[in-house]
């Protein structure tokens, strides 16, 4: 009768975790490429609420006008004369986006009609006014 011999585990045996890397670091990338970003206007704005408000779609420039009348575009504070050439900057980088004016309830109705007007100026197809669902 023959005898087997068992050898022992050599110390450079055990599992190899290469290819479980290489598949993380490949999900990881995959993630971060199709993640879409929210841009937000860059302030907090208390819109008014309306029956018929609708989600937009990601493509769009969010033009928000304060309280105070103020008007910003993603965080930085812009007046009424560089409004035109900052959503033109904007519709330069997608042709296709729509422009949404998020104004405050206590804005002038005025200062977002000069807004509205600026946008349809430098391009916009589409402008709309943002509004809560009640």
């Amino acid at each position: 009768m023959k005898m087997r011999r068992h050898s022992q585990p050599s110390e450079d045996s055990g599992i190899d975790l290469t290819p479980m890397l290489d598949v993380v670091f490949i999900m990881l990338i995959f993630f971060i490429v199709t993640t879409t970003f929210v841009r937000e206007a860059g302030i907090n704005v208390n819109r008014p609420s309306a029956q018929t408000a609708e989600r937009m779609d990601e493509q769009t420039i969010l033009v928000a006008i304060s309280s105070e009348n103020e008007i910003y575009i993603d965080g930085r504070q812009v007046g009424i004369n560089g409004l035109r050439a900052e959503i033109e900057r904007l519709k330069g980088q997608s042709p296709d986006a729509t422009v949404v004016v998020q104004a405050d309830r206590e804005a002038g109705a005025g200062i977002m009609v000069q807004v509205m007007d600026q946008a349809r100026l430098a391009g916009a197809r589409n402008v709309s006014v943002a509004a809560e669902v009640p």
